[in-house]
């Protein structure tokens, strides 16, 4: 299992998004940003590899304005070396990446202008992962959308644009049940009909469920997952003390993480930690584990 944590790094001084406003587009401002955003990345990343931390999530804000129609500067092209640098930095110490789009990503939308925005945020996301020369393993998470009044309709309408979208999207791309809309059924569905890969996010999975327990959600969406996926991915997160329902925790609850593992304990994943806390929960987490294989402490 590799543990993981979202996009930013509360204790590395360095910002992996750092963007300036639309107005003061430049060429040079542009170049200058791209080249600190791909620096911090490269010193969160050291960061990690030397904490045990192997998985991670890219931010989406890597690349400024890179779907806008401002943008004219080959990016690919002018970083194409520090892309190389940094994924062999991945590859060399067997560190896995996702990326999630945010919430204007959303295929089955029924405005065309979204729409195709949404196609061109998943170009750019793939560009990423293709540049550092990623395998498919390395992954592009989404929800699968809106519900407008007819699920049924909104779901075919995400499966024919989901089939349209470029292989070297396809490749990266799975969905993700979420805490409102789309629950694991609906995910499941899709992936009938797509063979899209599952991620499921264990506290939309207790939000939003069936009656399926944690374990048998676990079991079907790790039959979506093929070899070239590599191992399935699970997002782990608790209730907030006291913010209530749809509001993950600042910082890790070990009561309820200790339960989540006995729960998990027969299945082979990758966790990432949707914990406010950031790299401090990924720390205390893979301490917590190395200690408990050390000591043989009661995990089961």
């Amino acid at each position: 299992m590799k543990i993981g944590y979202p996009c930013i790094n509360l204790t590395v001084n360095c910002r992996t998004s750092k963007t300036f406003r639309l107005k003061n587009y430049s060429e040079e401002r542009l170049i200058e940003t791209i080249e600190n955003n791909l620096n911090c990345l490269a010193k969160i990343l050291e960061f990690n590899y030397n904490n045990n931390i192997f998985f991670f999530r890219i931010t989406s804000d890597l690349i400024p304005f890179a779907s806008h129609s401002i943008m004219k500067f080959g990016w690919q092209e002018h970083f194409k070396s520090k892309f190389k640098e940094i994924g062999a930095y991945l590859k060399k110490n067997s560190m896995r990446i996702t990326m999630h789009p945010g919430q204007y990503t959303v295929l089955n939308s029924k405005n065309d202008k979204v729409v195709q925005n949404s196609i061109k945020g998943l170009n750019y996301h793939a560009d990423v992962l293709d540049l550092l020369g990623l395998d498919p393993n390395a992954k592009i998470i989404t929800h699968v959308g809106g519900v407008y009044g007819d699920k049924k309709n909104s779901i075919k309408r995400f499966i024919e644009r989901y089939e349209k979208l470029n292989e070297h999207i396809k490749k990266h791309h799975v969905i993700e049940n979420d805490d409102k809309y789309y629950q694991l059924k609906d995910c499941l569905l899709i992936n009938e009909s797509t063979e899209i890969p599952i991620v499921l996010d264990s506290y939309h999975h207790y939000c939003l469920n069936q009656g399926e327990s944690l374990e048998k959600a676990i079991e079907l969406i790790t039959k979506t997952w093929k070899t070239r996926d590599g191992l399935p991915i699970l997002h782990y997160s608790s209730e907030h003390p006291y913010k209530g329902k749809y509001r993950h925790a600042d910082e890790i609850d070990l009561n309820h993480f200790k339960s989540f593992l006995k729960k998990t304990v027969n299945f082979n994943f990758d966790l990432m930690l949707e914990i406010k806390e950031k790299e401090k929960s990924a720390l205390f987490v893979v301490k917590y584990l190395i200690n408990d294989i050390r000591f043989n402490q009661n995990i089961i």
